[in-house]
């Protein structure tokens, strides 16, 4: 690990600040990916922002049938919440597959939306249930955030403050887990919402995705064997030592049709 000077603001207007004044400083939520990038001297950052002292950024609320949460809150704390238990069941099971205890106390919800790594639970959910990423600086929609490898929407010092998720009246998650670190090679996440359907992908390409073709073929027919008509275009898929991009073309197709049968109730 290479030295770096490490600082633990109290407000979103201090970390800000040190963000915009330092040579080459970083965001520290809960750590999962960046402590271990800094172990491997993979990043090498003159500063550390530790967010967690920072109040307001952290816990779960209700406000007019949209899930508010706050981006510091851990994923244990997700999946244990009554609220998004009985208002997006969904992402409460979710949150709770994500990598192991250890992680599910450490990780924050907020500090994988803003990492966009490709193999993320979370970015899933967000388009998925076409959520809001709600920043220092502005509201973003989910289907602009995403961009690509890693690269998201947010400028240079931009933080997230919380993300807000409508209600569905279903929705369903899905996923092919890694084994060993329980990372998606393939997740989707389907929810029916505003009297449309939504999907999200994670695992498959460099970011997660809204998977138009099969939104449709569902919008027709609301059942699993809608998405075997969908030809699923791999071209920018990952292709890596888990899984080909063809393997992953039809990991989406088979996830799909499991989060549909899910949200039927099928089962």
């Amino acid at each position: 690990m290479y030295s770096f000077d490490y600082h633990r603001p109290e407000s979103m207007e201090s970390a800000v600040a040190l963000r915009t004044n330092a040579e080459d400083a970083i965001y520290l939520a809960g750590g999962q990916t960046l402590i271990p990038t800094l172990k491997q001297r993979l990043a090498a950052p003159s500063d550390v922002i530790d967010l967690a002292a920072i109040p307001g950024l952290r816990g779960i609320e209700v406000r007019a049938e949209r899930l508010v949460i706050g981006a510091m809150t851990t994923h244990g704390e997700v999946a244990a919440s009554a609220d998004v238990q009985r208002l997006i069941p969904a992402l409460a099971r979710l949150a709770s597959g994500i990598g192991d205890g250890q992680v599910r106390n450490r990780g924050t919800l907020g500090g994988s939306v803003a990492n966009s790594d490709p193999a993320a639970d979370y970015p899933a959910a967000v388009i998925g249930l076409g959520a809001s990423i709600v920043t220092d600086r502005r509201t973003i929609a989910a289907d602009d955030y995403f961009k690509d490898l890693f690269e998201t929407a947010l400028a240079a010092g931009e933080l997230i403050r919380a993300i807000e998720f409508p209600t569905p009246k279903r929705a369903a998650y899905c996923k092919f887990a890694n084994p060993a670190s329980r990372y998606a090679v393939v997740g989707v996440f389907i929810a029916e919402i505003g009297g449309t359907v939504r999907v999200g992908v994670t695992g498959a390409g460099p970011c997660a995705f809204r998977a138009t073709a099969i939104e449709e073929a569902l919008a027709r027919r609301l059942d699993p064997a809608a998405v075997d008509s969908v030809e699923i275009e791999y071209d920018r898929f990952n292709s890596d030592l888990y899984a080909s991009a063809e393997y992953r073309a039809h990991l989406v197709r088979v996830m799909a049709k499991r989060a549909v049968a899910e949200l039927l109730g099928r089962r």
